[in-house]
């Protein structure tokens, strides 16, 4: 649920375990119930003694690949599809334990993360939920690339995207989050990747773990996945996933319409610290201020 009146934590912890997309090690990973207004962190179990790192966006150390956070020499890559899991289903507080610096891949979506958020279900927590409240436009354009953010009565996100493949072309989506349409609309969409990037990487010891299992591969104007796409826009899709998560460090949900063309983890992080940068733009805000004093 995107709207509520009081935050919400997983009501038992679950486990799974994956392949790294880029390590292409396995990594055992266990998401658990927090206490209020905790947040969502990552510990590295591999490393006893280190601290939890808050998913934050000032703690994001890398954007070329995957969204990177890391604090005190400590990293975890590849956060923004269990990310958007959590902003997605409405998930405020949580600590994610893995065995290893990069999250798991699975089948290069949120879907198996939305799964087991639903198999354990949530618990309501007594402390306030707040929410930035968008109140005037903010806007960032460079090279091509556009993400802007406007007032809004919920959670809304508009993404184009275009490429010159046939494939993909251009491809435009928006969902409303705030009216539950992540997990039905949003959470199966697989990233993907060109066959000649993905050979390029692996000759440089990058996505050892990417196979048809984890992504979308194109070769040419041809899908090379025997199954075929999820959805006919998945592409697009799959970008607002990546935007979902990336929006999710701003630390609170948000109340506001995100508009991006062409945009990706750098400047998703980019727009996140503009929108810091002008306070005047948005406030935050309980959910009875939001909705005049009523109940979930």
């Amino acid at each position: 649920m995107f709207f509520a009146n009081r935050q919400r934590t997983l009501a038992r912890s679950i486990s799974c375990k994956g392949m790294g997309v880029h390590s292409g090690r396995e990594v055992k990973l266990k998401l658990n119930p927090a206490p209020p207004n905790f947040g969502i962190r990552f510990l590295r179990t591999d490393l006893p003694g280190t601290s939890p790192i808050s998913a934050l966006f000032h703690l994001v150390v890398d954007t070329s690949m995957a969204t990177v956070i890391g604090s005190e020499g400590v990293i975890v890559s590849t956060i923004e599809h269990l990310m958007a899991c959590f902003a997605g289903m409405g998930v405020d507080n949580a600590l994610v334990e893995l065995d290893n610096y990069e999250m798991p891949i699975m089948d290069g979506s949120a879907a198996v993360f939305t799964e087991m958020v639903s198999s354990v279900g949530l618990t309501v927590q007594d402390a306030a939920r707040q929410y930035f409240v968008v109140k005037k436009p903010i806007e960032i354009e460079a090279d091509g690339k556009f993400t802007g953010i406007y007032p809004a009565d919920g959670f809304k996100i508009t993404c184009m995207i275009e490429f010159d493949n046939p494939v993909i072309g251009l491809q435009d989506f928006t969902v409303d989050v705030s009216k539950g349409e992540f997990e039905e609309k949003i959470s199966r969409a697989r990233t993907f990747g060109f066959l000649h990037e993905l050979e390029f990487l692996k000759m440089h010891g990058l996505a050892k773990g990417a196979t048809l299992e984890t992504g979308i591969a194109i070769n040419g104007n041809e899908i090379m996945n025997p199954e075929g796409l999820r959805y006919a826009d998945e592409f697009v899709r799959h970008k607002i996933l990546d935007c979902i998560g990336d929006f999710s460090l701003i630390g609170m949900p948000i109340t506001g319409h995100v508009v991006t063309k062409k945009s990706g983890h750098m400047f998703n992080n980019a727009f996140i610290r503009t929108f810091f940068q002008n306070k005047d733009a948005w406030e935050t805000c309980s959910f009875e201020e939001i909705k005049g004093g009523a109940s979930e």
